[in-house]
C-alpha cells in the first residue's frame, strides 16, 4: 500500500498544482491531507500564488471514492467543507494498513508528539504504529521519544515551509516504520 500525505498547502495554488503532478506520477493507493487547505492564517505570510479558489478544483480532482482521506487543520472553517468534496472536519481518522499497522493521522494541534511546537498529547495508539501529523511545517521523520514503539512523521508543508522546503510524504507498508515513510520535496518550474 503506498500513500501520499500532504499538509499545510494554505491555498497556495502553485504548489498545489506540483503536489498534484506529483500524486499523478506515483500512483498512490491513498491520498492523506493533514489539514490547513485553503486558507493562509492570520499567522502566515501569503504563499506563492495564493489562489484557493484554483485549489478548490484541484483537490476535489483527488476525490475519489475510498481513496482520499482528509482532517481538519486550525485554519479549516465551515466554509471549506462546503467547497470541498470530500470530508475535511475530523479532527484525526486512523488507517489499519494492509500489514495491520495502525496510522493515525491529524493535523497537529490537538494531537501531536511534541515535536517543533506541536501540542504534547500522543493518542493511545498500540506498539508498531504511527502518528502522522502535520502543522507545524517541519519535515520529521522519527520515533516518539517518549514512546520509541511509536513512529511520528510529518510531511512538512506544501505551501509555506519553515524548514526551508516545500514538501509531502510517502508512506509504503510492508517495511520498518525507520523506512516506510520518506520525505519528498517538491520541485520549482
Amino acid at each position: 500500500m503506498k500513500i501520499i500525505i500532504a499538509s499545510d498547502i494554505h491555498g497556495s495554488a502553485y504548489w498545489a498544482e506540483r503536489l498534484v503532478r506529483a500524486i499523478d506520477a506515483e500512483q498512490p493507493d491513498r491520498i492523506v491531507l493533514l489539514g490547513d487547505l485553503l486558507y493562509h492564517g492570520p499567522r502566515n505570510d501569503l504563499p506563492r500564488d495564493y489562489d484557493p479558489k484554483r485549489v478548490i478544483p484541484l483537490l476535489n480532482g483527488l476525490a475519489q471514492e475510498g481513496v482520499l482521506i482528509a482532517v481538519r487543520g486550525n485554519c479549516e472553517a465551515e466554509v471549506d467543507q462546503m467547497v470541498l468534496d470530500f470530508p475535511c472536519m475530523g479532527d484525526y481518522a486512523q488507517l489499519v494498513d494492509d500489514a495491520g499497522r495502525t496510522l493515525f493521522f491529524t493535523h497537529g494541534h490537538i494531537f501531536g508528539a511534541g515535536f517543533q511546537n506541536s501540542v504534547d498529547n500522543l493518542p493511545a495508539l498500540p506498539a508498531d504504529s504511527a502518528l502522522v501529523y502535520g502543522h507545524t511545517h517541519v519535515k520529521v521523520n522519527e520515533p516518539v521519544p517518549e514512546r520509541p514503539d511509536i513512529w511520528a512523521f510529518n510531511p512538512g508543508s506544501v505551501g509555506i515551509p519553515k524548514d526551508g522546503s516545500h514538501s509531502f510524504g510517502i508512506y509504503e507498508s510492508g517495511k520498518p516504520l525507520a523506512e516506510a515513510f520518506r520525505n519528498v520535496v517538491l520541485e520549482e518550474a
